[in-house]
């Protein structure tokens, strides 16, 4: 059975003092950081060039920059892995490394070698709300996602 055919269990985690590794700085890499923030203890962005938008976030925050290639030493106290390049070779040696090191991951170009997905975060006051589509249809999960903001939005406090 591929991870296609598995539907996942949401579960809530702290990450607020666990390091969170991001391989890559584009557009994708850029939304998973900004939803981050307001969750994870540290966050290291490694990639050869950086986004604007990555370099705005890293003066806010737990964010830090390495602007170089992905080492493999870069996993050594990582809890949490998401490999977001536009080389899907890079990507599956990433996702492979954090399988023999136990370090769950996701990965951009391998549904097979992800040990979760990233949700559509939608969050208001102590409220948090996770949707997938098991990685199926990325449209569908964003639509939920913003009808469950919309519906969040609208509630009096």
């Amino acid at each position: 059975m591929n991870n296609t055919d598995k539907l996942y269990f949401p579960i809530f985690i702290d990450l607020s003092e666990k390091h969170i590794v991001v391989v890559g700085a584009g557009k994708i890499a850029s939304r998973r950081v900004r939803t981050l923030l307001e969750f994870a203890g540290k966050i290291t962005v490694i990639a050869p060039e950086i986004s604007e938008e990555i370099l705005a976030l890293a003066g806010k925050g737990p964010v830090q920059l390495k602007r170089r290639a992905f080492e493999e030493t870069d996993l050594d106290s990582a809890d949490m892995v998401l490999a977001i390049t536009d080389d899907k070779e890079l990507n599956k040696k990433i996702g492979t490394l954090c399988k023999e090191k136990k370090i769950p991951v996701n990965t951009s170009h391998d549904k097979d070698l992800c040990d979760f997905y990233f949700p559509g975060v939608v969050q208001k006051d102590n409220v948090v709300v996770g949707v997938t589509a098991s990685g199926k249809d990325h449209a569908q999960a964003k639509e939920v996602t913003e009808k469950i903001r919309e519906a969040l939005d609208n509630i009096e406090e």
